[in-house]
């Protein structure tokens, strides 16, 4: 399971924050990157993902899977 944190632009998240922040979860890191990308094409930002296996993609992680996720969407076009 892979979960994305998600908040107000500009927003952080402490290890101790995540209690208090919305995640969903997903069965897939590429639908949890999926959820990412629309998330902050929706002007919210997604902070973090986490997932069972360890995997730990944080703000700046996320930035740039999501900025090859989008050079690739648009090479397809």
């Amino acid at each position: 399971m892979f979960r994305v944190y998600s908040g107000p632009q500009g927003s952080k998240l402490g290890p101790l924050d995540k209690s208090r922040h919305l995640f969903k979860s997903f069965a897939t890191l590429d639908e949890a990157i999926g959820w990412a990308h629309k998330v902050s094409r929706n002007g919210q930002s997604a902070m973090l993902i986490e997932g069972d296996d360890g995997t730990h993609l944080d703000h700046a992680d996320l930035a740039k899977a999501l900025k090859h996720r989008s050079g690739e969407h648009s090479a397809r076009l």
